[in-house]
């Protein structure tokens, strides 16, 4: 080696201790991250069961372990915005927020969740497809009770999301996840539409049939 290039290889050395300080950081976070992602799943099926109060316990472990995950990259800020991280965080967000409103609560901001606002967008987005289910198992169990409600929290869900006209650089893709909400609105406003116009349809003919009696 020549003069000129005498110190390369402490430099080379200095990286290589970086990096893989980095990697090893980044593979402690990746299985808890998909830790975070099967706790949330599992809490949104509880959910549709309408065990409540297991769902929250469950987010509240996910919560735990995304705390893990975010303590063990604390010292590398630039993996924070890594897809791991941030689909962890969605996922969570995801679930916080349909369990909120399906139990008629308001939803937790980002800074009670402790997620960046794209991660938030994002998992609020996502929640609409679980308000649907949730609303399209209400419809087919007969119990149209929190039809309105529900669709009205979808509908200003949409409304927020298709204000945020930013580049996907910043936002993460929301333009294509609210692309998908609205048309998860306009099914479910339909079905909802039609449901309610048969059993009113139902409860006439009821009526008609006892006048006959």
């Amino acid at each position: 080696m020549s003069r000129l290039t005498d110190n390369l290889d402490s430099i080379a050395d200095q990286i290589r201790l970086s990096f893989s300080a980095k990697d090893t950081a980044r593979e402690k976070a990746l299985p808890l991250c998909r830790e975070v992602i099967r706790y949330c799943s599992n809490a949104i099926l509880t959910m549709h069961r309408q065990e409540f109060d297991r769902a929250k316990g469950l987010l509240q472990s996910a919560r735990n372990l995304l705390n893990q995950a975010e303590q063990a990259i604390a010292d590398y800020s630039e993996l924070s915005s890594t897809g791991f991280i941030r689909d962890a965080q969605k996922e969570f967000a995801e679930g916080s927020i349909t369990l909120a409103l399906v139990t008629g609560n308001q939803p937790p901001t980002p800074d009670e969740l402790g997620i960046d606002f794209t991660a938030y967008l994002n998992g609020l987005g996502e929640a609409v497809g679980e308000l649907r289910r949730y609303l399209l198992d209400s419809m087919r169990k007969g119990d149209l009770s929190r039809g309105d409600e529900l669709l009205s929290a979808m509908d200003d869900i949409y409304n927020i999301l298709v204000t945020m006209n930013f580049p996907d650089a910043i936002t993460g893709g929301l333009r294509h996840t609210t692309d998908r909400v609205r048309g998860i609105l306009e099914k479910t406003r339909s079905d909802l539409t039609l449901v309610i116009r048969q059993k009113a349809l139902e409860e006439r003919l009821g009526e008609f049939e006892d006048n006959l009696r």
